[in-house]
């Protein structure tokens, strides 16, 4: 399985170091799962149920996958998967953005910002309808993006979902044709 390096505090990591990819490899899909599990059980306390929907999703997206229509953005340095973003066909020409996820160290370079633009560059050059999607409350850098580009706020339900009390956020962006 791919480990992650730990960067020196010094490093000077820059968005030029990244490279991005579009294509899926064996081990990307259970390495983001992995990662996700790891990452939100770390900094937000989330249990396993949370690594279990994303295993689900991944599935979902992997057994119905149409480059045409639906992409991944794969971020590495040195060979290492550091960020991903998914943009997953949904019904009534409506996408899902989903398991949009960077790794602590590379937050702040403007990764972020670069995988936001580049799923709302490939929105909009496959003539969807609209967007959305789900995240929790205490996802506010992320939530802060969603708003840059344009999403709003439109439904938020209290869960136990991923094995600890949240609130679950819906964000809906409608295209204007």
């Amino acid at each position: 399985m791919q480990s992650i390096k730990t960067l020196s505090q010094n490093s000077n990591i820059t968005l030029a170091d990244i490279s991005i990819r579009t294509s899926l490899k064996p081990g990307d899909l259970g390495f983001i799962i992995h990662r996700h599990g790891r990452l939100y059980e770390e900094e937000f306390k989330f249990g396993i149920s949370f690594e279990t929907y994303v295993a689900n999703g991944m599935y979902e997206f992997y057994k119905s996958y149409n480059s045409d229509k639906e992409r991944v953005w794969i971020c590495e340095h040195n060979n290492q998967i550091v960020g991903f973003l998914l943009l997953q066909a949904r019904e009534n020409n409506s996408a899902q953005l989903r398991y949009f996820y960077l790794e602590k160290r590379y937050r702040g370079i403007g990764l972020g910002k670069k995988l936001m633009q580049l799923y709302m560059d490939f929105l909009y050059s496959c003539n969807y309808d609209s967007s959305y999607l789900w995240t929790t409350k205490e996802l506010e850098t992320a939530s802060s993006l969603y708003l840059y580009h344009g999403f709003k706020l439109t439904k938020e339900v209290e869960s136990t979902s991923f094995d600890k009390p949240v609130i679950e956020q819906r964000y809906d962006l409608d295209i204007q044709k």
